[in-house]
């Protein structure tokens, strides 16, 4: 995950050394919203066996909150149940 220079956050999959995609962003590499708001910063990284499991953990990521990003950017892995809608109490 990195972060953008006006703090928003970028969800992507990679499949290349890290370091090199994170410059590759900077360098204007890949248009669209990351390459007008550079500089970015890699925040939060997770390898995964199968790239599958990391495209679903991206598209799961994507719909959380910014609180709920910030809380596994920090690593709090106690607090994201209580940020995750499914962990809500129903009527």
């Amino acid at each position: 995950m990195l972060r953008r220079c006006d703090g928003s956050y970028h969800t992507g999959v990679a499949q290349i050394d890290l370091e090199r995609r994170v410059a590759e962003h900077n360098n204007g590499v890949y248009k669209g919203f990351t390459s007008v708001r550079r500089p970015v910063e890699l925040v939060f990284a997770e390898e995964f066996p199968l790239a599958i499991q990391a495209i679903e953990m991206e598209r799961r990521i994507k719909g959380w909150s910014r609180a709920k990003k910030e809380v596994l950017i920090a690593r709090d892995w106690g607090r994201l149940p209580e940020l995750s809608r499914s962990g809500k109490c129903r009527e």
